[in-house]
């Protein structure tokens, strides 16, 4: 069976729905840099989390999902949901 994968651009569409983002931020070339730079307070990420599990059918823990300060983390994060969900 495949995983399915979550990618820096779909991070990035999620953000733009759930933050308003706009175009460019974060995947490309910010991946390391911390949401708290990116202008994304908490009950951003929460929203973010939430279309995260509606979307791809997993449950993502408020504390983990606040601790992953960067997009690669956040990436990681649910790959590593998306991987174990698999299993």
């Amino acid at each position: 069976m495949t995983t399915r994968q979550f990618t820096p651009d779909a991070l990035r569409a999620i953000l733009r729905e759930a933050a308003g983002l706009d175009e460019g931020t974060p995947a490309d070339g910010a991946l390391d840099v911390s949401f708290q730079d990116l202008g994304l307070e908490s009950l951003a990420l929460l929203e973010t989390g939430g279309r995260i599990e509606r979307e791809y059918g997993i449950t993502l823990d408020d504390g983990a999902l606040l601790e992953a300060e960067t997009p690669r983390a956040l990436v990681d994060l649910v790959n590593a949901h998306l991987a174990a969900a698999a299993a």
